[in-house]
């Protein structure tokens, strides 16, 4: 967690959990207290912070952890004064966003509640500031149970905007500040312009003044910065060589974000909205702006298909590409399908070296985004409640009956890979049919009861919403679990995994590897010393994608590899 303020940094100690302020050139002072070995170490965790200059202080989000529960509040930490904080809303199960108004007298922020996740039910609230700096006269603004809330915002002007789905697409609202604070849209129209909140401080849009703002919104399938006249609502979408932003900011007349494209690797961008000038302030790979790199990158191509139910789902397919050879004419290529995780995501457009690793190499690439993903509105997204290894594996599946049948790929070559949800829709395709000869699970979930047992409380009744309240359905969580289908499961498959990963221990990988090894399929299974969950360490990735690609060119594609 961190923000900047007049010169300023604060942030959130990944070692310690405590909250620092920092100058430029000078040592970090910890606002915070130390963690206590006597209160169990690592008491008090601090994120999504603002700063309340008039009062000199720090508001955001505190989770204490006490032996016997976590609570999440909404505090105030002094920058003369430090301590843990002095809390300012609690009883929520969850907080997020806070903002502050620009005179300094209201502050807005988000809530939620169990079984709820950010992106199915969030309340929006609204309190004025005290003088004694307490909040007072709390009310709701907007949200439900089934009324997902995104990025409260403030304009120059003093008027209070959000970001709610309750149209069925998570479009821009304001709150008008007479009239009894009565909500309207913006611009609506059937696109995106929040997302699910994994994080805290995502960013979408951003005031350039009173009367116009810049937002990105996600539309059949595509990511577009625009411009809005807040006073018509007209919104004009800038031509830009990017294809994804993120973490929309204001500088002035200009705007800075992350931005990339399937061509372009993430990066920090400042774009001009009068004129579209761009300007790459920093690239997470600097190497590929070189031209004949660029040269070896597959472009990728929206794909709809037909599911179940007389359905439509979507898919990102990359071709092989390598300007050094050409496939045979009559051959198809062997095809990787990719399961994103979440399972409340979406595939990326984003430059992404994993993907063109298997293309550069003539190996096609679909990248799932299954009922449940984001970015085709709220009905989207609900297609996976109550159905998580159900209808994600039946799009997957069916994404690559359709790859196959429009002449995309090699049905006898093709197999599936995905990371932690994504892994355990891997391993559930996997025991359903033919269609998958083999498959790689990157620490992906096998027994979905042990899951709801044992993980953090963010995601702590996200099942509940995927698959249904446990221990009351319990035979329902293992007739999903692949562990217990594990006899169906016929073909090669290699194991991922972190040997630290408390979101997925490793017993959740090496119950599965046990059963399929008792059944003399072939496996592979690496098991990494100092990784967690989702992989940090780049000779770790490396050697995965390595390991993948050989595992399948010996039992699947029956390939010969050159090392």
């Amino acid at each position: 967690a961190m923000n900047v303020h007049r010169g300023f940094v604060y942030f959130t100690n990944f070692a310690d959990q405590r909250l620092y302020q920092q100058a430029g050139g000078m040592e970090p002072m910890p606002l915070t207290p130390p963690p206590d070995p006597q209160q169990g170490g690592l008491r008090w965790r601090y994120a999504d912070g603002i700063l309340d200059e008039p009062r000199r202080r720090w508001v955001g989000v505190r989770e204490e952890h006490t032996e016997s529960r976590v609570d999440n509040t909404l505090v105030a930490v002094e920058l003369a004064k430090p301590g843990p904080g002095t809390v300012l809303a609690q009883g929520a199960d969850f907080y997020a966003s806070p903002a502050l108004s620009p005179d300094g007298k209201r502050l807005a922020w988000l809530s939620w509640n169990h079984p709820n996740m950010p992106w199915v039910g969030t309340e929006l609230w609204l309190a004025d500031i005290a003088s004694d700096g307490s909040l007072a006269a709390s009310r709701r603004i907007a949200g439900s149970d089934n009324e997902s809330i995104f990025q409260p915002q403030w304009s120059p002007d003093g008027v209070l905007y959000f970001v709610s789905d309750r149209s069925g697409w998570w479009n821009l609202y304001r709150c008008e500040p007479k009239g009894g604070g009565a909500v309207h849209a913006l611009c609506p129209r059937e696109a995106e312009f929040g997302r699910a909140q994994w994080n805290f401080a995502q960013s979408t849009y951003a005031f350039l003044s009173a009367e116009q703002l810049v937002c990105a919104y996600t539309e059949d399938g595509r990511d577009r910065l625009a411009r809005v006249d807040i006073r018509t609502g007209r919104l004009t979408p800038l031509d830009l060589p990017y294809t994804d932003f993120g973490q929309i900011r204001a500088v002035g007349d200009k705007i800075v974000c992350r931005a990339g494209s399937p061509a372009d690797p993430p990066a920090i961008v400042l774009i001009d909205p009068a004129n579209g000038a761009c300007e790459v302030l920093r690239s997470s790979a600097p190497a590929l702006a070189d031209g004949a790199l660029r040269a070896y990158v597959s472009a990728p191509q929206h794909l709809a298909f037909p599911t179940e139910r007389e359905l439509a789902a979507h898919a990102k397919f990359y071709p092989p590409h390598n300007p050094n050879y050409a496939a045979p004419a009559s051959e198809k290529p062997p095809l990787v399908v990719k399961c994103h995780g979440g399972p409340t995501s979406s595939a990326s457009s984003v430059l992404d070296l994993r993907i063109q690793y298997w293309t550069s190499r003539g190996i096609a690439v679909l990248d799932v985004d299954y009922g449940g993903s984001t970015g085709y509105g709220r009905a989207y997204r609900e297609r996976l409640k109550g159905a998580w290894g159900a209808v994600d594996v039946e799009d997957c599946l069916n994404a690559a009956r359709h790859a196959i049948a429009q002449g995309l790929a090699d049905g006898e070559r093709t197999v599936i890979t995905g990371g932690s949800a994504g892994g355990y829709t891997v391993l559930a395709a996997l025991t359903r049919g033919e269609v998958f000869k083999g498959g790689a699970s990157y620490y992906g979930v096998s027994d979905v009861a042990a899951l709801a047992r044992d993980t953090h409380k963010f995601e702590s009744r996200y099942l509940d919403w995927l698959i249904g309240p446990y221990p009351e359905q319990e035979a329902l969580y293992r007739e999903r679990s692949p562990l217990t289908h594990a006899d169906a499961l016929r073909c090669p498959v290699i194991f991922f995994q972190g040997a630290d990963d408390r979101v997925v221990p490793p017993n959740q990988t090496e119950m599965m590897v046990e059963a399929l090894r008792g059944r003399g399929i072939p496996v592979g299974y690496l098991l990494f010393a100092g990784e967690q969950h989702g992989f940090r360490r780049a000779e770790t990735i490396k050697r995965a994608l390595d390991a993948e690609l050989y595992f399948y060119a010996a039992l699947v594609f029956r390939t010969r590899l050159g090392f």
